[in-house]
């Protein structure tokens, strides 16, 4: 079997402190003009974006990819709408998952496999405040914890 190669674009760091992510998807996305040249150069940031359903097709809001310099008129708005490519099956349990109280869809990275570009979406749940200052304490205390070795090491 051959190997995929996978080249990062974009990280939603901000999404794993904010959400449990409970299942992940992967969505190719709908491109136009030199959008894919300015993923090429890395320009895309989905640290503000979110995801919703509008008339049975998947659609990620507020992702940013910056107009490609070479591009002139063929250059779109950096942060229009762009279309999530899922199977229609995928997108009905989605849709029903999403109905249940505190569930939502966050994008996680954007990425090349192969030559297409893919988006990773989650379904997530929302954190609330003490689970967040759980989350910050355990790595704190890992860290600690790694210094220590390193310390005991020397």
């Amino acid at each position: 079997m051959a190997e995929e190669s996978h080249k990062l674009i974009a990280n939603n760091k901000k999404a794993y402190h904010e959400y449990f992510l409970e299942e992940l998807y992967e969505a190719g996305i709908e491109l136009k003009g030199t959008e894919v040249k300015a993923l090429r150069t890395g320009k895309c940031s989905i640290k503000e974006s979110y995801i919703r359903i509008e008339n049975g097709e998947v659609i990620i809001l507020q992702m940013h990819i910056s107009p490609y310099e070479k591009g002139n008129i063929f250059n779109r708005d950096p942060l229009r709408p762009r279309k999530l490519l899922l199977h229609k099956s995928e997108i009905l349990k989605l849709q029903q998952k999403i109905k249940e109280k505190g569930f939502t869809l966050v994008p996680v990275e954007v990425y090349f496999k192969d030559s297409r570009v893919k988006v990773k979406i989650a379904l997530a749940r929302g954190k609330k405040l003490y689970d967040k200052r759980a989350d910050i304490a355990k790595k704190d205390a890992k860290r600690e914890a790694a210094r220590e070795f390193k310390q005991s090491i020397r």
